[in-house]
């Protein structure tokens, strides 16, 4: 009998409404309701001291809960998912009905007042990242969290890769993992309280490999350098030891070989019974080179054939032991084989051990080149930060900023946080993280970045974000995780590969088959021979790495430049992107008015009516004002107070300056004023025809001139229009001002197609219909009102100075606010996507054509037969190849384009 931790009723097992499983234990209840308050937090009932702690259910036997009986099925489980979102009961039963329709899902409860749905499912039918996706088409999301781990050495391979991946993915409470080989880095979602790390830790060690951190005690790029850097010298350490002992061996057996005629002459005179044992001593010495330099490839392949999967590690340890196997038979009981076929070859193990080996140790070199973009990002950090405290300037590390702490710059001093300006003014040299060139002027109340440089002046200013949440912290983290993720292509090469192995398996059993059954007087050792080579010449890391490498190489350089890449999806989109689709203001143009003419009427000199137009200004908040005032005074036009201020709404501003009557204002000012302006008419109309806003000046009277204010265009923006237009794009602005401004900029900087009075809530429309057409289209803006656009395009690029709403919604963020970095994203990413090809068509050709050689297509028409040495040095060779050919996009230029 067992009792009912809820009610306390003592109930028989068989008879129970329903059970529990927490933490091991089985708990069993009399009715629904108990059942039913145990799941809103079972933890009081179990400890009372850890109410609301994390202790959540992790199995539901397949019981009816209503009935007790069994409903026949397999297991089923039990998951609490925390949802964000719910505001009425309306949206709890809009849950509960989505998930209701979804099979395999047995019963379904949304506590409103906790927040959480707790789902019974069949897991032979629906997995969570169904139901988390459910729950997010009905409009609700759910409280995900996300953590990346760094496996520790060996992870070389395509199928260790799917090994690990699966291996996790059948963790309870996880949603998916993405392993990226060119980083060692395993990206893993999963819902808080249903799993822990400790068990996604256990899932990788199964698999034999360990895990050495995670985003919760976070590795410091030094720290994982000097861990690739462990690594490489230990694989060079198995290499140098597997070389020592391979030469002898080798002096044993090949006796034909003239440079070693010497060695050879002498033992072609000694007797059988002496080479056997020099064969003897052969097998003795390849065991350690198996059991050191060649330990890797044992362990993982038992971990992989524990998963029931198979990888490189399989194909390496059995060619290698298959050839100690063989040799050491032939050597023992050589009258077992044909006369002529019991020759051992022990070099094969010995040798392609050091050879696979050393395509490692150069592999895991070259791939710790990938993540300098990384490193150079980090060097920008300034090691220590003058601040001012209790009136006293200390000299601290970064580390011990705080935010609110006033900090001193000096020329020529890195900027150690972000910040704000509260004294003083200077000019920033931003390009370390933007990728412009040109020192950006800031003054009291400007924002300055970390890692930046003070040019000339000196500052002070107040701390705003330090430690991981300044920008320049944002942006190693954004890159970090881009190089962690997959692109679609690569998700389809890792299914490919997980069939790789076995059909190369199945390749040497039937080479071996063929050999030995058509083969000639030796066709024993022929078949051994060519199922080793067919084993050892396959290359499932030269599949695996074609795409992850090049991926880390392609966004490491956009961030070179200041185009910060989301993940690798975003990445191989924007390859092949056809449309770009440009927000006017703050995108193509600056986004704040500036003064751009000045044409004085007859009479007047364009000082002097500058003059009284900036003065009449000076008390007007009107941004139009306000940017005639800030023109005057860059021209050093000295201003006069104004009296008798007056400012009228939707005219302009009647005021007196000098004892003259000035009115600066629109038409409708200028009418209510009796002014007669035929004499600056026209100026007026050709400025208003190019897209400018143009203002009336009257003095004492009589028109004086016009002044022109306009959103001026980026100094950039027409040059890097047209490197679109030479990459193959279609440029559309897509604005919300009237047609004869949005025309004007077009013709100025050069745009094909124009769709002006486009309000904000129709932008994403208008994206989607451009879709729904077959394009593939981009999405350039900078403003709230962007950001569904960003979210409906293929691609949304966000400009790095605009708001944080836009940069979230966006797949690219330009640090730089330029449109150059849009050519340069789409030109990066088009030649990423073209070395990654260039990877897989040379892995694949590769295999393609090295396998069936391997397997002796060649014997019968030349008499070649390809040696178990060379395949194991073109096996290590094509790795390399690999992760070089990426490594060329560090060097990458544009060529129509530098950012």
């Amino acid at each position: 009998m067992m009792k009912d931790p809820v009610c306390g009723m003592t109930i028989d097992p068989a008879k129970a409404a329903a059970t529990r499983r927490v933490k091991g234990q089985t708990y069993y209840f009399c009715s629904d309701t108990c059942v039913e308050k145990f799941d809103l937090d079972p933890a009081i009932y179990i400890n009372p001291s850890e109410s609301n702690s994390s202790l959540l259910v992790e199995r539901a036997t397949p019981i009816s809960l209503t009935t007790g009986v069994s409903d026949g099925t397999g297991e089923h489980v039990r998951v609490e998912l925390p949802v964000a979102g719910l505001d009425c009961a309306m949206c709890v039963q809009t849950i509960e009905r989505s998930l209701e329709n979804v099979e395999g899902v047995q019963d379904v409860h949304v506590n409103f007042a906790l927040g959480k749905a707790h789902v019974v499912y069949d897991q032979d039918l629906v997995g969570l990242p169904e139901l988390t996706e459910t729950i997010k088409r009905a409009g609700y999301e759910v409280g995900l969290a996300e953590t990346q781990l760094r496996i520790v050495e060996g992870l070389h391979c395509a199928s260790c890769v799917r090994t690990i991946e699966k291996a996790v993915s059948r963790v309870p409470g996880v949603l998916d993992v993405t392993l990226n080989p060119a980083t060692d880095k395993a990206s893993v979602r999963y819902i808080p309280g249903e799993t822990n790390l400790q068990a996604v830790r256990s899932a990788v060690e199964s698999t034999g490999y360990s895990v050495v951190r995670s985003a919760e005690e976070p590795e410091g790029i030094d720290e994982e350098t000097a861990a690739h850097q462990r690594e490489y010298r230990g694989l060079m350490r198995k290499f140098w030891f597997a070389a020592a002992i391979s030469l002898p061996v080798m002096l044993v057996a090949y006796p034909e070989i003239p440079w070693l005629y010497l060695p050879n002459r002498f033992l072609n005179e000694v007797s059988e019974s002496l080479i056997r044992l020099l064969f003897a001593l052969s097998a003795v010495a390849t065991l350690p080179v198996m059991a050191y330099s060649g330990r890797q490839f044992f362990t993982g392949a038992w971990a992989a054939f524990k998963h029931h999967s198979a990888d490189m590690n399989t194909l390496i340890a059995l060619g290698t032991s298959a050839a100690w196997i063989y040799s050491t038979v032939a050597m023992i009981a050589p009258k077992v084989f044909p006369e002529g076929t019991a020759t051992p070859f022990y070099d094969v193990a010995a040798v392609v051990t050091a050879l696979v080996v050393l395509g490692q140790a150069l592999e895991v070199r070259a791939k710790g080149q990938t993540s300098q973009a990384i490193r150079k990002l980090l060097d920008l950090q300034a090691k220590t930060a003058r601040v001012l405290r209790d009136g006293r300037e200390l000299e601290i590390p970064v580390e011990e900023v705080l935010v609110g702490d006033v900090i001193l710059v000096r020329p020529g001093d890195k900027i150690p946080v972000d910040g704000e300006i509260i004294d003083g003014r200077s000019a920033v040299d931003e390009s370390m993280v933007t990728g412009e060139s040109l020192p950006v002027d800031k003054n009291v109340g400007d924002e300055v970045i970390g890692a930046t440089v003070n040019t000339t002046g000196s500052f002070r200013f107040k701390a705003t974000k330090v430690g991981k949440d300044t920008a320049l912290a944002q942006i190693v983290k954004m890159v970090q995780d881009a190089m962690g993720s997959k692109a679609p292509i690569a998700r389809l090469v890792d299914v490919v590969s997980s069939y790789f192995v076995p059909i190369v398996m199945i390749i040497a059993i039937l080479t071996f088959l063929i050999w030995f059954n058509f083969g000639s007087s030796q066709a024993l050792a022929f078949a051994v021979v060519t199922a080793v080579t067919v084993l050892i010449i396959a290359c499932p890391c030269a599949v695996g790495m074609a795409v992850p490498m090049s991926l880390v190489a392609g966004v490491g350089k956009g961030a070179e430049h200041g185009v910060l890449i989301r993940n690798g999806e975003a990445l191989q989109t924007a390859s092949g992107l056809k449309t770009i689709v440009l927000d006017k203001t703050g995108t193509i143009t600056k986004g704040k008015p500036e003064l751009t003419d000045i044409v004085p009427a007859e009479g007047f000199d364009a000082n002097t009516l500058l003059q009284y137009a900036a003065s009449a200004d000076l008390l007007s908040e009107h941004p139009l004002a306000q940017a005639i005032v800030i023109g005057a005074k860059e021209r050093a036009i000295d201003l006069i107070e104004p009296s008798d201020f007056n400012a009228v709404p939707g005219h302009g501003v009647e005021t007196v300056i000098d004892d003259h009557e000035v009115y600066i204002g629109n038409l409708k000012l200028m009418r209510r004023h009796k002014i007669d302006l035929i004499e600056i008419s026209v100026d007026a109309e050709r400025l208003q025809a190019a897209g400018k806003t143009a203002m009336f000046v009257a003095i004492d009277g009589k028109p004086a001139g016009v002044v022109a204010v306009a959103d001026t265009i980026k100094e950039d923006s027409v040059h890097a229009i047209q490197v679109m237009h030479h990459l193959g794009l279609e440029v559309i602005m897509l604005t919300g001002d009237n047609e004869r401004t949005a025309q004007a900029i077009a013709r100025q900087v050069g745009i094909d197609r124009v769709l002006a009075e486009v309000l904000p809530e129709d932008k994403a429309r208008e994206v989607h219909m451009m879709k729904a057409r077959g394009e593939k289209v981009g999405m350039v803006g900078d403003g709230i009102n962007d950001a569904p656009a960003l979210v409906e395009a293929d691609v949304g690029f966000a400009i790095g100075t605009g708001t944080d709403v836009a940069i979230e919604a966006a797949d690219i963020t330009l640090m730089s606010g330029s449109l150059r970095g849009v050519a340069y994203a789409i030109e990066i990413s088009r030649a990423t996507m073209r070395n990654a090809k260039q990877n897989l068509v040379g892995a694949f050709v590769y295999n393609t054509i090295g396998i069936p050689i391997a397997a002796g297509v060649l014997y019968p028409f030349f008499g070649l037969l390809l040696s178990p040495i060379i395949a194991g040095a073109a096996m290590a060779a094509s790795s390399v190849t690999v992760v070089t050919n990426a490594n060329r996009l560090r060097f990458y230029k544009a060529k129509e384009f530098s950012a």
